[in-house]
């Protein structure tokens, strides 16, 4: 039993001291959980200790420090507000500056307007509320106020607003400051601007419309309608912001590509393809003759139709920039638009081959450009068009050395001719009918005034004097010389009927094409008559030594009729029709080849050939045909019928195409076979 009991102590015992070392360990454990937690702690103060001294150093400092401080931070923070609150103020400019400013085009520059005025101000501000905030931390760092650490953070920061302010220099400094200020905002509504400056010229410039480029002649100076005035004026307030951004090149540039490609096609319509010939494409100026009457219209049109329009335009436009931007400008279109081309081409011409028609072509060109030379000087006589002036005076240069030069040349050329041989056809020579014509060609009302003072200036120009008659006594030499080249072509002629052939055509000729001319008032009436009675000399000996022989052969000698002489008429009749015949064809032959031009020349003289013809062959027909008639070889002897005969000689001397007539170039061989038909009954010979 005491045993017993004593074993429930000692477990009791056993059981209380488990408890308390459970207990124990229990504070133990909680001692330890405590301990790790009051680590922690220790860790985050011994990080907060040194912000904890930074934030009491200014406690440590010098006192004097600390009071002097606030006024500086204040002098910062002030300027330093204000550019903030402008930045605000540039970012709520934003979405008007980029919607289109076709919609409010005045509200658009408003507003652009006052960005300018926003990044000025930052422009001007932002180095100073720089300067202050350096100052400030140059305090904080030199009386120990502040923390380093945070001082070295403020410096930082200071320093890429430095940056960002300024790129280091260069002439768009300000320009990329303003930009890098308004994130480039201000850039985009200049491009939007110039946009609207293109937009506007492209929908307001309409090509000029034309009826026909064959009427240009008659067509009154009506230059292209002027942009509308509203036009005009959004125009040059865009003009005034973007010169204000230094845009302004940009702006002209678009100017001058807009208004050039106007005038291009109004110009399109005139079919200017010949202005880019060369002088390898065509042969002589002859030609492109057509082209150059075209070229004086065309370049009239250009100059007082489109040039004029566009110069009053530029002014408009530009006025308020002064006259060296908006002559500029104009010259810039000028050139584009394509006035130097109408200059290429005269010169063209000019560098063409020399021939007596080019001298009235570089006349044309030159009075072209002389009509046009008050408008020339008017229009391009500014600094800004010294190509077109240097152009336009190498060319005038060019016209005149190249007309004096044809023109002093006339003259020898006329005398070489004189070594050439006569036409074969007894006619006009070429260089006969072509100088006459010429020359009045350069007297008449057309060239003389503008030949004269071409020659005047090129005299000038070589310190020559050039005489009011000049020119008349020129003309008369020419004349002369063809007068004496005649004298050597007839000698030249083996055949004396030929040779008096051609001598009645040249003179008169002459007598007509120079009569009632002003050379032939200069040359005088005895002149004149003299030549008339020269055409008439070599008529009468023309007529007397071919046809006038004819008649001879129809002689009526031995054949008086009686009865049982029939035979012998008739073999008389056949005798004489044969060589009749016979000389007919052999002169027919020789002188239808011959050609007279000169239509009332030639009606005379065949007129007479069938008066000394016709009437003498009827007469013979008419009362000994009837003795060959009936003879099986009548034709032999009767070829021709009075009609046929009367025919054939009217034909004579006509200028081919139009000799044959219905016969469309028939020769006379067959022209005569032909004829054969016609003869034969007497009855047919009337």
């Amino acid at each position: 039993m005491a045993e017993s009991v004593g074993m429930d102590q000692r477990i009791q015992s056993l059981i209380d001291a488990r408890k308390s070392l459970k207990s124990s360990l229990e504070k133990s454990k909680a001692i330890g959980l405590a301990l790790g937690k009051t680590g922690h702690r220790f860790v985050e103060i011994e990080e907060r200790l040194p912000s904890l001294e930074a934030a009491v150093r200014p406690i440590r400092a010098d006192r004097d420090a600390l009071v002097a401080v606030g006024g500086h931070i204040n002098r910062a923070v002030g300027p330093a507000a204000a550019v903030l609150k402008v930045f605000d103020a540039v970012h709520g400019l934003e979405k008007s500056l980029l919607s289109d400013p076709k919609n409010d085009l005045s509200g658009y520059l408003s507003v652009l307007k006052r960005l300018e005025e926003a990044l000025k101000f930052l422009g001007d501000n932002c180095v100073l509320a720089i300067q202050w905030l350096e100052d400030i931390v140059e305090y904080l760092e030199d009386h120990n106020v502040a923390d380093d650490k945070y001082l070295l953070n403020l410096k930082k920061s200071l320093r890429g607003l430095g940056e960002f302010q300024t790129d280091g220099g260069g002439g768009g400094e300000k320009e990329r400051s303003h930009s890098r200020l308004d994130g480039g905002l201000r850039d985009a509504a200049l491009d939007k601007l110039e946009n609207e400056f293109r937009r506007l010229l492209k929908d307001n410039s309409v090509p000029l419309p034309m009826a026909s480029p064959s009427s240009l002649g008659d067509q009154a100076c009506i230059a292209p309608s002027q942009l509308p005035v509203t036009v005009i004026h959004k125009l040059q307030a865009i003009l005034g912001r973007l010169r204000a951004n230094n845009r302004l090149d940009k702006c002209i540039s678009i100017y001058v590509e807009v208004r050039s490609l106007n005038v291009r096609a109004s110009l399109q319509a005139l079919d200017l393809d010949y202005l880019d010939i060369s002088v390898s494409e065509f042969n002589d100026v002859q030609s492109i003759e057509g082209y150059i009457a075209q070229w004086g219209n065309h370049l009239e049109f250009a100059v007082k139709h489109l040039f004029e329009a566009e110069f009053k335009l530029c002014n408009d436009v530009f006025e308020r920039l002064g006259v060296n931007v908006w002559m500029d400008c104009f010259s810039k279109i000028a050139a584009q638009a394509g006035m130097l081309a109408f200059l290429q081409f005269g010169k063209t011409v000019t560098d063409s081959k020399k021939d007596p028609i080019k001298l009235l072509k570089l006349l044309d060109i030159f009075t072209s450009l002389n009509k046009l030379r008050a408008d020339f000087n008017r229009l391009f006589g500014g600094v800004a068009c010294i190509e077109i002036q240097n152009f336009t005076r190498d060319l005038i240069k060019r016209l005149i050395n190249g007309a004096a030069e044809i023109f002093w040349e006339l003259l020898v050329q006329v005398e070489i001719q004189k070594q050439t041989p006569p036409p074969s056809d007894g006619g006009v020579p070429r260089l006969v009918s072509f100088v006459t014509d010429y020359c009045n060609k350069l007297l008449g009302d057309k060239y003389k005034s503008t030949l004269t003072q071409v020659l005047l200036i090129h005299k000038s120009w070589r310190s020559e004097r050039f005489q009011d008659n000049q020119l008349m006594v020129e003309v008369l030499r020419i004349i002369k010389a063809i007068q004496q080249n005649l004298d050597v072509w007839m000698k030249a002629y083996p055949d004396q009927t030929l040779a008096h052939f051609f001598g009645m055509n040249n003179h008169w000729h002459l007598y007509k094409n120079l009569k009632g001319t002003k050379i032939g008032d200069q040359l005088g009436d005895s002149w004149l008559k003299e030549h008339d009675q020269y055409k008439e000399y070599y008529v009468t000996f023309f007529l007397r030594d071919s046809w006038g022989k004819l008649p001879s052969h129809l002689s009526r000698e031995g054949l008086i009729l009686f009865s049982g002489g029939h035979a012998t008429a008739r073999d008389l009749v056949k005798k004489r029709l044969k060589a009749f015949n016979d000389a007919f064809d052999d002169m027919y032959k020789k002188q239808s080849a011959w050609v007279l031009p000169e239509k009332d020349l030639r009606d005379r003289v065949c007129q007479q050939i069938v008066q000394a013809i016709v009437p003498v062959y009827r007469s013979y027909m008419q009362n000994y045909g009837p003795l060959v008639e009936k003879d099986a070889s009548s034709s032999k002897y009767v070829r021709y019928t009075v009609v046929a005969l009367e025919k054939l000689l009217s034909s004579l001397y006509i200028p081919r195409p139009m000799r044959y007539g219905s016969f469309k170039g028939t020769p006379p061989s067959e022209k005569l076979k032909n004829e054969v038909d016609l003869r034969r009954t007497t009855s047919a010979v009337v």
